[in-house]
């Protein structure tokens, strides 16, 4: 039972993510940056307290950890970046169509075959989308191009469910030979790397307010919750764990709604229980 637990709590963790950004208006990449330094500072240390990087072959695991490093910072960008733009709802149920995106491109980068379980859950996780948007393609565009606060939240959230697709394929290749913290030390390594030029311009503009926050995002939301989920996912199985992680939309908009007030539409809510039931479908195969 306790491991259950570990995972369902690290998925509430997380479904404060976009409450927060909110609540606070510290810039994403900010953010970001800064949550990523104190995970990477606290997982060095415990690897380097355990010797657990003694042999590690660098050479062979650059080119795929950085790939990793630079899909999750869009992953993760994005994501943030629609919490700005749209509502939570519409952020985190577009995030959640990665299942239906795995399913998809699973055949055509790792060879597996394509089930007509998976091609229809890709069928109704685009009609719930367009569900979402309420718009035809032609009106999609234009309210793109008129710079649509909700529309480009609804495509960012999109684009890091593609992303977040891309690092589940990668990590399915590294999962079996790398040990799991040292695969999140440097990928949190390489977001620090790649933000760096931008976020230290204005790092010496925080108030210690917003220092004394990200000190406790970087603690809790990217260090404490991803060693809860570790640590549960070694005794539950992957479609187990998979679908506990549907706690994190529905504990999200639920937050939104009690927090910040956010009502979600009849739009949202039918086009949100299509993307969430083409994932489930897809995870149970």
């Amino acid at each position: 039972m306790r491991p259950y637990l570990y995972i369902i709590a690290s998925m509430f963790i997380w479904s404060s993510w976009g409450v927060i950004l909110k609540i606070t208006a510290i810039p994403v990449a900010t953010v970001i940056f800064f949550s990523s330094l104190v995970s990477a500072s606290v997982l060095g240390s415990l690897l380097y307290k355990k010797n657990s990087l003694s042999g590690f072959s660098y050479k062979r695991w650059a080119i795929p950890l950085i790939g990793l490093g630079i899909l999750s910072l869009l992953n993760t960008y994005s994501f943030f970046y629609a919490y700005q733009k749209t509502s939570i709802a519409n952020a985190v149920l577009t995030h959640y169509t990665a299942p239906v995106f795995v399913a998809f491109l699973a055949p055509l980068l790792l060879g597996e075959r394509l089930t007509l379980r998976a091609g229809f859950s890709v069928a109704i996780a685009t009609a719930g989308l367009w569900i979402m948007i309420g718009s035809n393609p032609m009106e999609l565009r234009a309210l793109m191009m008129a710079g649509d606060g909700n529309t480009i939240g609804i495509m960012a959230g999109l684009f890091s469910g593609l992303a977040y697709a891309f690092i589940i394929l990668i990590l399915r290749k590294l999962a079996q030979e790398l040990n799991t913290l040292a695969t999140i030390f440097f990928q949190n390594s390489i977001i620090i790397i790649l933000l760096m030029p931008i976020t230290l311009n204005g790092a010496f503009n925080l108030n210690q307010e917003t220092i004394w926050a990200l000190l406790a995002i970087g603690l809790l939301h990217s260090t404490f919750a991803p060693f809860l989920y570790v640590s549960g996912m070694k005794y539950v199985t992957a479609n187990n764990t998979a679908i506990l992680g549907y706690i994190e939309p529905l504990c999200s908009i639920t937050l939104g709604f009690l927090m910040l007030g956010e009502a979600v539409g009849l739009n949202t809510i039918l086009g949100g229980a299509m993307i969430l039931f083409s994932g489930y479908l897809t995870i149970r195969h």
